[in-house]
């Protein structure tokens, strides 16, 4: 039974991925797209924890590596990082509320986006950190935000956490 909830989650957490990072494409708002793989990483904060965030976090951010052609693992640390952080944050809020997992998702996404645009600007003193911010961090936040009452609801009812992600808890 554990071994085809761990078949499942590593199924989920590639597909979105791979989703991601392929036909979001279509749906971007002046080349802004969701995150998905960071909805991932935030859904199983709230329903299991701070480790498995942390998988889902490592697994996906080797996808987004690959697919973005970016440096191996800047992806993965901050995904990673943000799992820690949320799944710990979890265990302290009221998670009852779309709002609050709203929020929650919104404020993750502004700290991944900050230790991305941080990791960028130590490798490159030149980039635009402020402008990479407002244009890109803030309003992908926002958009990844606007996700979080589908695609909890659809992971829900897929891992069958009924009462956990949509009310709160952890297991």
């Amino acid at each position: 039974m554990m071994v085809r909830k761990n078949l499942y989650w590593a199924l989920a957490v590639m597909a979105a991925a791979l989703v991601e990072t392929t036909w979001l494409k279509a749906i971007s708002v002046m080349e802004v797209t969701p995150n998905l793989t960071l909805l991932m990483v935030i859904y199983f904060a709230i329903a299991e924890g701070e480790e498995r965030a942390m998988w889902t976090g490592a697994l996906g951010g080797v996808f987004q590596d690959v697919a973005r052609s970016a440096v191996l693992g800047h992806h993965v640390l901050t995904l990673v990082l943000v799992g820690y952080a949320a799944g710990r944050i979890a265990t302290r809020l009221v998670t009852e509320h779309p709002a609050v997992k709203a929020v929650m998702v919104f404020s993750a996404s502004i700290l991944c986006g900050l230790l991305a645009i941080f990791i960028q600007y130590v490798q490159d003193p030149g980039l635009a950190a402020m402008h990479n911010i407002v244009a890109r961090v803030v309003p992908e936040s926002f958009y990844t935000a606007l996700f979080t009452p589908v695609l909890f609801f659809l992971l829900d009812r897929s891992f069958r956490h009924r009462n956990l992600a949509l009310h709160g808890g952890v297991t």
